[in-house]
């Protein structure tokens, strides 16, 4: 097949409310049926991505999870070591410290912004702390000056987990920037997405970035923090004596495809952040004036991306109606659902009840978190025709109302 009737083929055939436009889709088949020829996707995305987000170094990996997991072994989490993460996070920031032989510390959050703070990261703070975990969650940046302040003040490393975010601001900064290395996610439901999995771990910090590529990367010598090689001259390699190993890693590598949809998508990513901004802010504004329904506070250093909409469901001790309940009415209204927030770790049954040094999986430790995981309900933003969401905004309204009136 000629590439001009790939073009053709593509400029015709992709609807116009595809996940995936012509740019992602065209770099796809270019990796696929180019392959031999050995284009550098990967180092591409890499570029293009530390350029958009104005840092030194980026390193992609095949999922945020796997980036964590090498973040960690990049500011040297090991066996023993105190990692403070929110409660209120997905289980695999948990996870990545316990791959490493750390402990996990769970710290409580604002009720407000659903966002970890310095002051609870100081209460979990002991000579064992080796680093900690922020996460900007739903899309708004945690007070990463105040955290970074108190990480120097104990000498500790922050790995900001910004799975859930990409190009919201804290005072007038990047999301992902200020840490001391911070990791991005491309999983379908993400703002950027890259087929399916992937993603990237950013620094400024030549040593961490080194570290985290060699850790991803099986530990092949001549990678650098800005890439390096893992194929040499075929004069060097086919010699017995060659040695390619100085550091035990795994095999997180991103593949060609996987890089080329990202790379498409990156093109266009404030037009996709931009889009999911709109329909987080037509929520906002609809539905204003509830003191039962209370939307995620965004502090007024930073703006929100709106990974979701957000919102502190008060109606059961108002009006007798359940989470469920009310999730049951919106859908027999019309509306599409919603979620609930991912179970708080330490609840959840691969961790409940077991013990990781001083910490003691069971419920109490975080009484907000696990407050906010039992009444918050969160709104897809990721509509591609604002008409739709216009319309499903419009259902949620009407039931807020029925239940207002009584």
């Amino acid at each position: 097949m000629e590439n001009t009737l790939i073009n053709d083929y593509l400029t015709n055939n992709i609807p116009n409310d595809s996940k995936f436009s012509y740019p992602e889709v065209a770099n796809a088949l270019e990796a696929l049926l180019n392959h031999e020829a050995g284009y550098p996707w990967v180092n591409e995305f890499e570029k293009k991505f530390a350029t958009k987000m104005g840092v030194k170094y980026a390193i992609a990996c095949n999922s945020g999870t796997s980036g964590l997991h090498a973040a960690l072994h990049a500011v040297g989490i090991s066996e023993g070591d105190e990692v403070i993460i929110p409660a209120l996070t997905v289980i695999m920031d948990a996870y990545a410290v316990l791959h490493h032989g750390g402990v996990p510390v769970f710290a409580d959050v604002d009720e407000s912004t659903h966002l970890i703070t310095a002051e609870e990261i100081e209460k979990k703070i002991t000579p064992k702390t080796k680093a900690i975990i922020t996460v900007a969650w739903d899309g708004i940046s945690c007070d990463m000056d105040s955290i970074m302040s108190l990480a120097k003040n104990h000498n500790l490393k922050v790995v900001d987990d910004c799975a859930r975010t990409v190009l919201s601001t804290y005072k007038g900064t990047l999301a992902g920037t200020i840490a001391d290395i911070s990791v991005f996610s491309f999983e379908s439901k993400k703002h950027l997405s890259a087929g399916g999995e992937g993603g990237m771990i950013v620094s400024n910090d030549e040593a961490l970035a080194t570290n985290a590529r060699k850790f991803a990367g099986i530990g092949y010598k001549h990678m650098t923090a800005d890439a390096g090689r893992t194929h040499l001259a075929i004069g060097t390699v086919q010699d017995p004596a060659y040695k390619r190993f100085d550091t035990i890693g795994v095999n997180y590598r991103m593949n060609d495809i996987t890089a080329a949809i990202g790379t498409g998508q990156l093109d266009r990513i404030e037009e996709i952040v931009s889009r999911r901004q709109q329909v987080g802010k037509m929520f906002l504004e609809a539905t204003s004036g509830y003191d039962w329904f209370i939307p995620q506070a965004t502090p007024e250093d930073c703006t929100h991306s709106y990974y979701t909409f957000s919102v502190d469901y008060r109606g059961l001790e108002l009006f007798g109606v359940s989470w469920k309940q009310f999730y049951n009415r919106y859908k027999e209204m019309g509306g599409d659902g919603f979620y609930g927030i991912v179970a708080i770790p330490y609840t959840e049954p691969a961790l409940a009840g077991k013990t990781f040094g001083s910490t003691k999986c069971m419920p109490g430790l975080c009484p907000i978190s696990e407050g906010l995981q039992e009444r918050v309900m969160c709104f897809k933003t990721n509509y591609r025709d604002l008409g739709v969401a216009q319309e499903k905004i419009a259902i949620l309204v009407k039931l807020l109302r029925s239940l207002d009136e009584k």
